[in-house]
């Protein structure tokens, strides 16, 4: 019989003469003694009859605690021996220059120009002979992937070494990243990724330039990019595989490149002018060199023409000292305005719009920003706009699910975001936006007298 039956016919029992002089305690113990008798039995049975639990594996490892100094040392080592391991399962460039010569050696005729191509058959043949390590790149998986419009059905060698070493270099930077890994859960808080990045400087030609002086300040303002974009949560920390997934780690290791233009230097962030440019624009701003921004001071930030109703909700929702802004907070800041289009960016300036944090900007929000635009144009002597015409045009653009809400999400959707966010915020971003069609015009008009001389 079941042992809930068992228990249930015990206690619908009536209470013999006994039973009533008990105290309801003891009659809750003694419920309590039936249970943990009967749910025993019946537990002791199940055990005998399912053995094929005891070859469930464990899942769970607690994680040692702060003052477990042995476990912890044990876990550091565990953790290096395993990936040393994994790093010796790599290719090396000897080994990288041999699979070359192989997929060289074995390439199937004709060419197509310069590109040598290799068909499947071929392809296998080099497999067998590169080794166990080249074993799990040729597949027929990895040859379909990369096999596109060749009439002979033939892949690009070039294309499949570069993806070859793509991989080998993923798995390397992956290892790489995983030794400033501290807690060993697959993610970096911010000091980690700022180890990491101040013992790459060295390895980078294009930051040579750099004074020593300057090496925490650029740390900052590298890490602060990870952070911003791949931490919208602010949890503190970063998983390595989304530091692997964007585009941020190849325009820092970009800086290998001895002959990089300058062009590229000046649009990637990681430079020494670009990060020299962001601090130096920090400490103009820094009227009374304490190192910190007040509202006044960050007013005069590009153009200076951004409303005081903004830089208002900026001192209100970001992290201040004695409200003032310090260069972190700052790097947030710019990065939000340089990188308008991107989601994280405009989550960042949404929460600013967002007044009465309800998740959505009415008409009412937009009227609160937008008035001081219209008080701005009125103290440059420019005639105001209509906020009606404004609204419109808004809603127009963004085209939201709810006719009278617009939501973060309806903002990223619309592509529209970076542009709807410069009427908001800033004067001389509406002005342009105002004027975009004589601009154009202008434009069109100076090409054609360009075309002419």
């Amino acid at each position: 019989m079941d042992w809930k039956e068992i228990l249930r016919r015990r206690l619908a029992t009536p209470s013999t003469g006994t039973n009533k002089k008990k105290s309801e305690q003891e009659l809750k113990d003694e419920e309590m003694d039936l249970f943990t008798k009967y749910y025993s039995e019946w537990k002791g049975d199940r055990k005998n009859t399912n053995e094929f639990y005891k070859t469930i594996p464990r899942f769970y490892y607690r994680l040692p605690a702060e003052d477990e100094v042995l476990l912890q040392k044990l876990r550091e080592e565990s953790r290096a021996v395993f990936l040393q391991r994994k790093s010796r399962e790599l290719l090396d460039n000897e080994e990288l220059q041999n699979l070359w010569f192989l997929l060289d050696k074995h390439q199937t005729p004709p060419m197509i120009g310069e590109e040598a191509m290799i068909n499947y058959e071929n392809f296998l043949k080099v497999g067998e002979k590169a080794g166990p390590k080249c074993k799990q790149f040729f597949t027929a998986k990895v040859f379909a992937k990369l096999l596109h419009t060749d009439s002979y059905g033939r892949i690009s060698i070039m294309q499949f070494f570069n993806y070859v070493m793509r991989k080998v270099w993923l798995h390397q930077t992956r290892i790489g990243l995983s030794l400033y890994d501290v807690a060993g859960q697959g993610y970096l808080r911010e000091s980690d990724l700022e180890n990491y990045i101040l013992e790459l400087i060295p390895t980078l030609p294009q930051l040579d330039g750099l004074e020593k002086s300057f090496y925490s300040f650029y740390v900052c303002t590298a890490v602060r990019k990870f952070f911003f974009f791949l931490d919208p949560l602010r949890t503190g920390k970063i998983k390595i595989q989304d530091i692997l997934a964007c585009s941020f780690l190849d325009d820092l290791l970009e800086l290998r490149d001895e002959e990089l233009s300058k062009e590229s230097q000046e649009t990637n962030w990681f430079s020494a002018p670009s990060a020299l440019r962001v601090y130096g624009q920090y400490l103009n701003l820094d009227k009374d060199h304490n190192g910190m921004l007040s509202k006044e001071e960050l007013s005069r930030y590009g153009t200076a023409t951004m409303t005081n109703v903004f830089l208002d909700r900026v001192f209100q929702e970001c992290l201040t000292y004695d409200g003032e802004m310090d260069y972190k907070t700052y790097l947030d800041f710019v990065l939000a305005l340089e990188n308008r289009k991107e989601p994280a960016a405009l989550q960042y300036i949404f929460k600013l719009l967002d007044i009465e944090n309800k998740g959505y900007l009415n008409v009412f929000s937009l009227n609160y920003f937008f008035r001081a635009i219209q008080e701005l144009m009125k103290i440059h002597g420019q005639d105001p706009v209509s906020f009606q015409d404004v609204k419109d045009e808004i809603f127009d653009m963004v085209k939201p699910k709810d006719p009278l809400k617009i939501s973060l999400q309806d903002l990223i959707n619309s592509n529209q975001g970076d542009t709807v966010t410069t009427i908001l915020i800033d004067l001389n971003g509406f002005w342009t936006y105002e004027n975009r069609e004589a601009l154009v015009a202008n434009d069109n008009e100076n090409s054609a007298d360009l075309d002419d001389t």
